[in-house]
């Protein structure tokens, strides 16, 4: 069915649309209230902007989605934006890789944790943090000033109470006969001080410690009184912006072209609390319609919602955004464009913030513009490395062998983007074999995605290129470039080698192109090595039995406790082992089957 044909069939109810290219590729994304005046609009605007046009002179096909209601229109598109990645939208890079702190309110003693992305659970969430450093020191924070528990579920229920309870940090109700009201107490308190009302936990403290001391309970009023202290010291590195005492979040917005930078300013109980900003780039949509997409993917995966949201532009669906964000919080969520006064303030210095760092980035991709069209030049690139890729193989003696990818997007390293691999097929000492099956698994997955590097860097010489290549031949790949990067030996001198050379070119060691390539391998050097201490940390304390089919840690300690050492249990014959209460028959064949044949 040609264009013109389904705009006259299109539904007038309201829903989602998706706008296809001629191979059945997704260019954008919308919702609409009437979904034939909207996408009809398309064809008849003559003051779109040439982007738009752009957009609407390679459409093939347009799919329509009808839904029941606007606010299921806005989750759908916020979904398929997410799903699809068009274009031509704004696409809001998922928080799954930034840091929260999850509050297990479901637990008898609530503890605190970090995780990467939040559940639909009784838990509370608070973020998300700019960086993991971010939330670790905050979370340290709260351990220094509540004796809140820090023992991870499993390892609850222990016989003593552990070094922080003897510090006076801990309540160990691991161990302790704690009441769960007072406890709640200390957690409530978390919230509050999480959620910035620590002015409320001081007035709570005061009162409490001036009632236990009344009781002459005075080494308590005194813990009290260290807790005020700390929790003053901390309001005291907190900037006051407003004698109201609202939840805001503040957006600041800079645009030049199809670059945006976003500043998100937290403000809790009238204090700026946090902050953070987002780069977008290639934005093809108005101000406007930017904004609003935004904003709608924002708070699509956010862990907390404020009382207010200040912008600095009116959204075009301002009134069904509110809605959705009321319903999503329980209480009432306001969406604000103010003009003048304390929130205008407020978003003047959101808004300089943005530019600040716009500015800030424009200077970095300004130097680092020539840097890689040097390097294109030298190695002989068919296209500018905007997006490169370093790998690297971590091992000893073929233990706790991992990989890693490094990314680096504009020449400045692209965190989010780092991935480490447990190697999982090869046992013996094979770098090759490893370096094989980490980019295997990697390109598999980027084909999948659509989302090929520019180039890919691997750690070692001419037979790391070899492996790269073989890969890149089995999974048909055609448009990747790949070169390698050894360590001189004899001389050295770090050796480049391109694909089907037979010698390694010549680079001058001391240009900014060949120190760049030496900062992409070490950085891949440094995360395989991290990850590799972590793995091999835990298989040299772990013990013998985790390594049997079917024994757990719980397992394996409560045989320890049962036979009193390791040597008991090497010992132990099969009706021995059968007899144990918690053990199965299947599982005491299989530790003395172990044990036997590491004698034999």
């Amino acid at each position: 069915m040609q264009i013109e044909e389904k705009l006259e069939t299109l539904p007038t109810s309201c829903g989602v649309y998706l706008f296809k290219d001629s191979n059945g590729e997704i260019l954008y994304v919308g919702k609409a209230k009437n979904l034939r005046t909207r996408i009809r609009s398309y064809f008849h605007r003559s003051s779109d902007s040439l982007k738009i046009r752009t957009m609407v002179s390679k459409l093939s096909d347009i799919e329509t989605i009808v839904t029941d209601t606007e606010k299921e229109a806005l989750i759908l598109e916020n979904n398929l934006i997410k799903k699809y990645k068009p274009r031509y939208n704004v696409v809001f890079r998922d928080d799954k890789t930034y840091p929260y702190l999850r509050l297990s309110l479901e637990d008898t003693f609530p503890a605190l944790y970090i995780v990467r992305r939040p559940k639909k659970d009784n838990s509370r969430y608070f973020g998300p943090f700019a960086s993991v450093q971010a939330v670790k020191d905050t979370q340290r924070l709260i351990y220094q000033i509540f004796t809140i528990r820090r023992c991870h579920r499993k390892r609850f229920e222990r016989d003593r109470p552990c070094i922080y309870y003897q510090l006076g940090q801990c309540l160990a109700p691991c161990s302790k006969n704690v009441d769960p009201s007072e406890y709640n107490k200390i957690v409530k308190e978390v919230e509050l001080f999480l959620e910035g009302r620590s002015q409320q936990i001081i007035n709570s403290l005061k009162q409490r410690m001036k009632q236990e001391a009344e009781k002459l309970n005075f080494e308590t009023a005194a813990r009290l009184r260290d807790r005020i202290e700390a929790i003053e010291k901390t309001l005291e590195k907190q900037k006051i912006v407003s004698l109201e005492l609202s939840d805001r979040d503040v957006f600041g917005f800079f645009r030049e072209n199809e670059k945006i930078e976003i500043v998100i300013l937290f403000v809790r109980n009238g204090r700026i609390i946090g902050k953070r900003n987002y780069s977008l780039s290639k934005v093809r949509l108005s101000d406007e319609e930017s904004l609003e997409s935004f904003v709608s993917q924002y708070y699509h995966s956010a862990g907390s919602l404020p009382q207010e949201i200040i912008l600095p532009k009116v959204l075009p669906n301002k009134r069904l955004l509110e809605q959705w964000l009321t319903e999503k919080k329980g209480k009432r969520v306001r969406i604000v464009c103010p003009k003048k006064g304390d929130k205008y303030r407020l978003l003047l210095m959101a808004e300089e913030n943005a530019k600040v760092l716009f500015q800030q980035r424009a200077k970095r991709e300004a130097l680092s513009k020539p840097l890689l069209e040097d390097l294109k030049e030298r190695l002989h690139l068919r296209k500018y490395p905007y997006r490169v890729e370093g790998f690297d193989i971590s091992n000893i003696m073929a233990k706790a062998a991992v990989g890693s990818m490094v990314c680096f997007i504009d020449g400045e390293p692209y965190k989010e983007g780092y991935r480490r691999f447990r190697i999982k097929t090869v046992t013996q000492i094979d770098d090759y074999a490893m370096m094989y099956e980490i980019l295997n698994r990697h390109l598999r997955r980027k084909l999948q995605e659509g989302n090929m590097p520019d180039l890919i860097v691997v750690d070692g010489g001419k037979g790391q290129l070899n492996v790269a290549l073989r890969v890149m031949k089995e999974l048909n790949i055609k448009d990747l470039e790949v070169i390698a990067l050894a360590k001189g030996r004899k001389e050295g001198k770090d050796k480049v080698f391109l694909p089907f050379r037979k010698d390694p070119i010549n680079i001058a060691q001391n240009s900014p192109s060949f120190h760049f390539l030496q900062r992409i391998r070490d950085e891949a050097h440094r995360f395989a090595i991290s990850y590799h201490k972590v793995l091999k940390r835990k298989q040299d304390f772990a013990s013998p039995l985790q390594s049997i089919p079917g024994i757990g840690p719980k397992t394996a300690k409560r045989l320890l406790t049962y036979f009193g050492s390791l040597k008991e249990i090497k010992e132990a014959t099969l009706d021995d082992l059968k007899k144990i209460p918690f053990l199965s028959s299947k599982k005491a064949e299989a530790i003395y089957e172990f044990f036997k044949n590491k004698q034999a």
